[in-house]
């Protein structure tokens, strides 16, 4: 099945960046659309980015449009997540989800079918 491992998290200033990768194995990863979500302590899951598997259709959360850009390299089978502009309520656990494509609904957590274990981003001086 689809393995997906998220690194890159860390303590970054406020206005710091930070760039997520999300790795595959057992399936190439252009086959799925990918999401990016996030989780903070007593907050709901919310979607982050969608990135369609043919790498043609981007989609942002109001909240980090202009700030977060979702890309996907093929060749290494990994998407990724670069974040600039970091804010403190950017806190949270991030993690990425495979499904079959991100459509209208790409922000509900039910559209993906695997998942990554997470990973800790802090935004704080």
């Amino acid at each position: 099945q689809l393995q997906l491992v998220e690194s890159g998290g860390g303590l970054v200033q406020p206005g710091g960046s930070l760039s997520l990768s999300c790795a595959a194995s057992g399936f190439p990863l252009n086959w799925y659309a990918v999401g990016w979500f996030r989780q903070a302590p007593g907050k709901e899951r919310e979607g982050v980015s969608c990135l369609s598997s043919g790498g043609d259709s981007r989609h942002y959360a109001d909240s980090v449009k202009g700030r977060f850009t979702i890309s996907r390299d093929n060749a290494n089978n990994t998407v990724y997540l670069q974040m600039n502009s970091l804010k403190p309520e950017d806190t949270a656990v991030y993690y990425c989800a495979a499904g079959a494509h991100c459509g209208y609904t790409w922000y509900f957590s039910e559209r993906y079918d695997y998942w990554g274990q997470g990973t800790q981003v802090t935004v704080s001086s």
